[in-house]
């Protein structure tokens, strides 16, 4: 079985900043992966490449078997994505937001009766469906763009820092959505995250990025047999790989203004 995503070789470069410099993995299908690293490191840049928001210089990446250079259109067709920015309008409902993504998504209006009814109670939004989104909660604001993002029923699932700004309880409680669009759906899922405990309860396998690279990848008892740490956490591994400078001082005025604005979004 092809996996769901082949990623080879992917490079992509900025001016004199190698973003991406041959980045390799690949994803099975109904498997929760986690791309991880610093800031900088080139998560966001090969994600945006993936979803065809950005060209690769070289290399090749196929999601559901489209060739992100062949068939940009099949592979939008075939993914829902996540960003870290809002992605809802905070002067409409629930129900209505996800009426216009469904449209967007070419659904007809038989599959919208049918699959909005279906999001809101998975996303445990039924009884805020005709609420506007402006007095919804962090977490209910985040419940609602997952569910936005899997009405088309698509393969695979991008998920940018899914519970960035989220109160524990929250982030718990969206743990268990992500979960059951596994079970549910069987969907792929890659997502990023900064919290090390997330990528080591939802995830199958773990990728660390660093300085455009993949520096290590595997399971979490993998990753614990090539740092010799047989009982390290994931916060203890990532120091490892990553070095304790290199995760604490990049990013910039420009990345803490952004972190800062979504979890008061989200707050």
């Amino acid at each position: 079985m092809e996996p769901m995503i082949e990623v080879r070789d992917l490079c992509k470069r900025f001016k004199d900043v190698q973003a991406v410099q041959n980045v390799s993995f690949d994803v099975k299908a109904g498997e929760c992966f986690a791309l991880l690293g610093p800031n900088g490191a080139g998560k966001s840049t090969t994600i945006k490449i993936l979803i065809t928001l950005l060209s690769a210089d070289s290399g090749e990446a196929k999601i559901n078997s489209f060739s992100i250079k062949t068939a940009p259109y099949r592979i939008r067709e075939s993914i829902g994505y996540v960003p870290q920015s809002l992605s809802v309008d905070g002067a409409l409902t629930g129900r209505e937001n996800l009426m216009i993504f469904g449209k967007l998504y070419g659904l007809s209006g038989a599959e919208l009766k049918e699959r909005v009814p279906q999001i809101l109670e998975m996303m445990d939004l039924t009884d805020s469906a005709n609420r506007p989104v402006a007095h919804y909660s962090g977490g209910m604001i985040r419940r609602l763009e997952i569910g936005q993002s899997i009405l088309h029923h698509p393969a695979v699932v991008f998920l940018d820092e899914p519970t960035v700004g989220l109160d524990p309880i929250a982030r718990n409680t969206l743990w268990g959505h992500i979960r059951d669009l596994r079970k549910q759906y069987g969907m792929t899922l890659l997502l990023t995250t900064h919290y090390m405990e997330e990528a080591e309860v939802l995830c199958d396998r773990i990728a660390i990025m660093n300085r455009g690279r993949i520096e290590v990848m595997g399971t979490l008892n993998e990753l614990r047999k090539k740092a010799k740490m047989p009982k390290a956490s994931m916060d203890q591994l990532f120091v490892h790989f990553v070095g304790p400078s290199e995760s604490g001082e990049q990013g910039g005025l420009a990345n803490v203004k952004k972190s800062r604005r979504i979890a008061q979004r989200l707050g």
